[in-house]
């Protein structure tokens, strides 16, 4: 049963990655920070919606280091858009 589980949420996180990249190329917007971006949306999306009431599997709990290294990585993308942003002399 976990393994049903785990492919469900394999192949639900592969969709919404391969649904998102067909879409940022139709709109001609394909870039591998907006792809990270959307990813991980999906990726908490797909977490939250996949996740069972009573007993969280062993495989589930590491998902936790995987969406801190994804929001750190997301961190990184904020702060270098916004210095990108700024004007020089302001920081």
């Amino acid at each position: 049963m976990s393994t049903h589980r785990r492919q469900r949420f394999i192949h639900a996180q592969t969709a919404w990655m391969l649904v998102t990249i067909i879409l940022l190329a139709v709109l001609n917007t394909l870039s591998i920070e907006l792809f990270f971006v959307l990813s991980l949306i999906g990726f908490l999306v797909v977490t939250e919606l996949t996740a069972p009431f009573n007993v969280t599997p062993e495989w589930r709990s590491r998902l936790r280091w995987i969406i801190i290294a994804g929001l750190a990585i997301f961190g990184y993308i904020v702060v270098h858009r916004l210095l990108a942003i700024l004007p020089e002399g302001l920081i």
